[in-house]
């Protein structure tokens, strides 16, 4: 796929003061861009966006080329309030129930699909539709004044972006406008749900809202369906992988640290690890800590800039620590096993 390159501006805002006149005024100008069919890399709770007009075809096209993502991975649309997603989709009355209680927030719902706006961006019958809770996105999104279909802002099958540093290197001259603010709050893509007519819920994708957080919902473990097209991102393909071959270790930590410290000496490799990994290894080792054992939410927000850190030091191959697998670590051994294609090594 050709991409053709573009001049692309790079603003600079301040989210702390995002409501001054002068940060708004940036916006209005990124805002505008996604008004006339560009494309606009912002920041939200999650990852940072790579942003289009939902209604304009020929705009959600471009997104597709910019990041030379398959044409049948859908997008999730972006609305400034949450009173927005009603002109847009059907809501069973779970739906609205999950909507009161986590938006604007972290969470995408797949819902029916109201009328035919959206079939520039989602030709099924479902729309993947979310309200972030990022002030500099609800901003944006309702400057432009049209929904916003955005995934995140990467090159399709690499890690997503949450330091605004890695996402120039990889969308300048694909994208119009990129916004840089904060790093990423939150760090992983938003929790997926989708409704059955019984009134059961679907976890397509993990994230921040957690399983224990919709457990009162009724979860139904469902297998999906044979040959049903994707309904959102994250249900077909890898993604999130570095340039270097990725594992993850299983095994006592005294065997994964022995393990590692060998293959350190044979080749140029690097390692994923907790903090507490740090003191077993040399001062000019590729070891790249990601939080505390203990602490997930750190493990969150610091797992894609990690991944994008052994890029830079171009190691021959990454080793991994498994998070434990409750609350957002779920989420977060979901991208792993994604980044890694599910090759695990067990010690």
């Amino acid at each position: 796929m050709n991409q053709m390159k573009m001049k692309t501006k790079i603003i600079y805002i301040d989210e702390k003061n995002i409501e001054s006149p002068g940060e708004i005024d940036k916006l209005r100008e990124a805002a505008e861009a996604i008004k006339v069919g560009g494309l606009v890399v912002f920041p939200t709770e999650t990852v940072y966006g790579l942003g289009a007009n939902a209604l304009d075809a020929h705009a959600v096209q471009k997104v597709y080329e910019a990041k030379g993502r398959p044409f049948d991975n859908p997008l999730i649309v972006h609305v400034a309030e949450p009173g927005d997603i009603y002109s847009y989709a059907e809501l069973p009355e779970l739906a609205g129930e999950i909507m009161a209680r986590f938006l604007p927030g972290p969470l995408t719902l797949v819902l029916k699909k109201k009328g035919h706006e959206l079939d520039a961006c989602c030709k099924l019958d479902t729309v993947a539709i979310r309200v972030p809770a990022n002030k500099t996105a609800r901003k944006l999104i309702a400057l432009s004044g049209v929904p916003v279909a955005a995934p995140s802002a990467n090159l399709s099958g690499k890690p997503s972006h949450t330091d605004p540093a890695y996402i120039v290197k990889d969308l300048e001259g694909r994208a119009d406008v990129v916004v840089c603010g904060e790093n990423c709050e939150i760090g992983l893509e938003s929790t997926v749900v989708s409704f059955d007519p019984d009134g059961s819920l679907n976890i397509l994708r993990t994230g921040a809202i957690t399983r224990e957080m919709l457990s009162g919902y009724g979860i139904r473990e469902a297998a999906p369906k044979g040959e049903e097209p994707p309904r959102s991102p994250g249900m077909k393909y890898t993604h999130y992988s570095p340039e270097a071959p990725l594992f993850i270790l299983s095994g006592s930590e005294e065997k994964i640290v022995d393990f590692v410290k060998g293959e350190l000496r044979q080749k140029r490799a690097g390692f994923l690890c907790f903090d507490e990994l740090l003191g077993y290894f040399e001062k000019g080792d590729n070891i790249v800590p990601f939080g505390p054992r203990g602490d997930l939410a750190a493990q969150a927000k610091n797992l894609f800039g990690a991944l994008n850190r052994f890029d830079a030091l171009g190691v021959e191959a990454i080793y991994a620590v498994k998070p434990e697998k409750t609350g957002i670590g779920e989420a977060i051994c979901d991208r792993l096993m994604k980044a890694s294609g599910g090759k695990v090594i067990t010690l």
